[in-house]
């Protein structure tokens, strides 16, 4: 006995999914063997399926219609319950309340888990600041900064407030706020925010927003705030309980007033029982799921498909979702006419190897890809917010930006500054370079777009959605993307709250939206978004927390078959949905006329239940005719 008592108590703590999947288990073993009548019991063992599945259905029932009056499906599988117990049909009574368990099951195992992106954002947040009075260093909690303040911030920490430079040179990373691939140059006079991070550079700042009006707690109040207004969808069976209660309940009184048999009567009640059409939805959303997660995508919310179905605009990020977000050489131009541009290339990969800025990562990275030996250098310098300094070949030289080489007095030829100018208005990067004080030439880098890209955007246009780019970055690097893309609606140098506006202009317009990105200011815009996607190799862990669906393996190709799916989905749920009303009212006929008793009624249902599940089956494997494989 004691025994027994402990596997009870096991069996009660286990977590929500795994406890329901073992009283199922139990309780269509019972079914079964009730059927087969193996066993002489002074009861019918289909009462282990009352008791484990029916009782929580009517305390449940009960419980809303005492403290809300609320009428749910669960009330008229309630009354089926309670009748058919009350007439000795104890089968037909287990039968139906393992199928709606079942259903309660399905749904459950598509809504995501509790998320924590929130708690993750919160631990950007700056916890100290080095404040100066009277010229001495402090360590404060970032909390207590006050407006005025003139604070210090070293190379590698986070900037704890908002504030303007007021002393030294630096490159901040400002992914958080902007999603910039790229570190910013900073001087005397630029602004700064806090949770973005100092890379290089010491500079000395001074506060100008503090506490709860600094950039990364703006950020928090919107994710939670963009959470908060986000609807969820109510299950079909439940949206229509009212009016099939009381349909059941008129036909079962009239027909027990006109009959005289209170059998028929309880048939009606076990016939109507929603069986079906509350595994319609699940069924269809789970085998879809289970075909997105085999093209790379994991869906985190349960009702996300059935929205992304009616999604008439894709808002992307660029950086990272239809770029790579990693910098390349495209281009080196020497006007030296004794360094030609492998010679150029060369010197200043070498100059740049001791570099930890990312673009000085990308010109070595790309160098090495073209199987050429790295020459050697010297007398490495770090300047911050400007570039390199080092010694190759007996060579001072200088790689950096376009101030680097104004200050020391270096200015490239016209010619050479306006074929700069125009990979820059194309959104390029540009890297000057100078070799012992001579103007020697640049290098240009540039956001790679994903091979993928321009075809995935045709067969969203296909399908009569309309992307938009949404992006931190400048109008020329956005303009540029946009157009090689095909993609007419372009936002650059949005702030995450300007990216929130956007997305909430549409939605007032009427527009369902989908938003894809990948960093942390996306985390906002995907939370508002009916449907937020985020890249879930490269992105950071709160876009994902974010999102109701990951991009695992970052393969926005996909992406098409995603929105097709939904949309088949959908289809697949309408057939369901209509099947399982066509049946219900054809048994309840059956059930009038006393064609139907309450256990052949129950297995009706059963065999209609498990119609609408094989039907949901194929979306497992459904996939968009006339859509080559790439």
């Amino acid at each position: 006995m004691k025994r027994l008592v402990e596997k009870l108590e096991w069996l009660l703590g286990l977590g929500g999914t795994r406890k329901d999947i073992i009283l199922l288990a139990l309780s269509g073993t019972s079914l079964v063997l009730s059927m087969l009548d193996l066993f002489s019991l002074p009861f019918d063992i289909a009462w282990v399926s009352i008791l484990l599945c029916g009782v929580p259905i009517v305390l449940e029932a009960v419980i809303g219609l005492v403290t809300k009056f609320d009428i749910k499906a669960d009330v008229l599988v309630s009354l089926a319950l309670v009748a058919s117990v009350l007439i000795g049909e104890d089968f037909a009574a287990g039968e139906v309340a393992f199928i709606m368990q079942l259903g309660a099951l399905l749904e459950e195992l598509t809504v995501a888990k509790a998320r924590a992106g929130i708690e993750k954002l919160v631990h950007l947040t700056p916890r100290t600041a080095r404040v100066l009075e009277a010229g001495r260093e402090q360590i404060r909690p970032a909390e207590q900064v006050r407006v005025g303040d003139r604070l210090r911030v070293l190379p590698g920490e986070s900037i704890p407030v908002d504030g303007v430079i007021v002393s030294g040179q630096t490159s901040v990373n400002q992914a958080v706020m902007t999603g910039e691939s790229l570190p910013v140059d900073k001087t005397v006079g630029d602004l700064v925010s806090s949770g973005t991070v100092n890379q290089f550079g010491v500079f000395e700042m001074e506060a100008t927003k503090v506490g709860e009006d600094s950039s990364i707690q703006r950020m928090i109040r919107l994710v939670q705030s963009a959470d908060a207004g986000k609807a969820k969808i109510v299950g079909i069976a439940d949206r229509w309980a009212t009016w099939i209660v009381v349909i059941a309940l008129t036909a079962a009184a009239l027909t027990w007033l006109v009959s005289g048999q209170i059998i028929r009567a309880v048939t009606i009640l076990v016939v109507f029982c929603p069986c079906a059409l509350v595994l319609a939805t699940p069924t269809a959303i789970m085998a879809a799921i289970g075909n997105a997660t085999k093209h790379g995508f994991l869906v985190r919310e349960g009702d996300a498909l059935e929205k992304l179905a009616t999604v008439q605009k894709v808002a992307f990020d660029k950086t990272g979702t239809l770029t790579y977000g990693v910098p390349r050489v495209i281009a080196v131009r020497s006007v030296l006419p004794e360094y030609d541009d492998d010679r150029l290339y060369g010197y200043t990969a070498a100059a740049e190897q001791y570099s930890e800025h990312p673009l000085g990562k990308a010109v070595v990275s790309c160098y090495h890809d073209k199987g050429a030996t790295l020459p050697a250098a010297e007398d490495f310098n770090m300047i911050p917010g400007r570039g390199v300094c080092a010694t190759v070949a007996g060579n001072t030289v200088l790689a950096g930006n376009a101030a680097l080489l104004q200050e020391r007095g270096i200015l490239l030829p016209e010619a050479a500054q306006e074929g700069a100018k125009a990979y820059l208005q194309q959104g390029c990067t540009v890297i000057y370079v100078a070799i012992g004080q001579k103007a020697a030439g640049y290098l240009v880098l540039s956001d790679t777009i994903r091979q993928e890209a321009a075809d995935m955007v045709a067969r969203l246009q296909d399908l009569s959605v309309q992307p938009v780019l949404l992006t931190g970055d400048h109008d020329n690097a956005a303009g540029a993307i946009a157009g090689q893309l095909g993609i007419r609606e372009v936002h650059a140098q949005c702030l995450p709250e300007e990216k929130l506006s956007w997305i909430g202009r549409y939605q007032r317009a009427g527009q369902k939206v989908c938003m894809i990105g990948d960093g942390v200011n996306d985390a906002p815009a995907l939370r508002l978004a009916d449907v937020g996607i985020a890249m879930g190799g490269i992105g950071s862990d709160i876009a994902v927390e974010a999102a109701d669906i990951a991009l695992v393996d970052d393969e926005v190709k996909e992406l098409p078959h995603l929105l097709a799916l939904s949309k088949r989905m959908m289809l697949a749920i309408r057939c369901n949905l209509s099947f399982s009303m066509a049946l219900n009212f054809l048994a309840i006929i059956l059930a009038i006329t006393g064609v139907l008793n309450p256990v052949v009624g129950a297995l009706v249902h059963n065999a209609g239940s498990v119609l609408v599940i094989v039907h949901s089956a194929f979306l497992l494997r459904w996939k968009k005719r006339g859509w080559k494989k790439q």
